[in-house]
């Protein structure tokens, strides 16, 4: 019976697996390569669009701020122009408050008492004056509380004086005030509130009388 020696067919075959599985073994280690070198390229891809997308946010969020600092500076320039125009509103009223004062003093005064003294301060008044009798003031007082221009009064004083024949009494009023609705209206403020004139130095006015000498 014939011997057939397979020792070399077995080590050629052998060999022939270990070519195979370093030829697998380097398709791998390839493969791998490769994909790693895809991804570290795709992830570069990303990184470099979330960096564009942040420049362009940091962009976007710094034009904002520019227009935030231009809407402040036009607020604080409508505040200044709103106060101005309110400044202005209450002059124009203070105009016409002035012209009704000096024509209600000449109408309440009665022709019993003539007053030496006007001085304003702000929303107050206060007036000096003579009569002939304390019923005179009163009336003055009744007449005042009457008028729609000239609000609370309040009687400061009253002496007699020994040297005046014709007058002998001196009084002192201290009047609140006050201005119609409907001159509150038309100059926009509430009704039923007094006027919000800024307070005026004190002024002075000449004297005015309604007595005949």
């Amino acid at each position: 019976m014939a011997h057939v020696n397979l020792l070399p067919h077995r080590a050629a075959r052998r060999k022939q697996r270990e070519r195979e599985f370093y030829i697998q073994l380097g398709v791998a280690f390839a493969a791998a390569i490769v994909f790693l070198l895809l991804w570290g390229f795709w992830m570069g891809e990303r990184i470099d669009n979330q960096n564009e997308r942040n420049t362009l946010l940091q962009n976007e969020i710094t034009q904002v701020d520019v227009r935030i600092t231009k809407i402040k500076d036009l607020e604080k320039v409508r505040d200044h122009l709103l106060a101005r125009k309110q400044i202005i509103e209450q002059l124009q009223a203070d105009r016409s408050q002035m012209v009704h004062l000096f024509d209600e003093l000449v109408k309440t005064i009665p022709s019993s008492a003539r007053l030496t003294g006007v001085k304003q301060d702000g929303q107050s008044m206060s007036l000096d004056g003579v009569s002939q009798s304390n019923a005179s003031v009163a009336e003055y007082m009744k007449n005042i509380e009457a008028s729609p221009w000239l609000g609370h009064t309040e009687l400061r004083k009253t002496e007699k004086s020994a040297e005046a024949t014709r007058m002998p009494y001196t009084f002192g009023l201290d009047i609140a005030l006050s201005r119609p609705k409907a001159d509150q209206a038309d100059s926009g403020a509430p009704a039923g509130a007094s006027s919000a004139a800024p307070p005026a130095k004190a002024a002075s006015a000449p004297a005015t009388g309604g007595a005949k000498p």
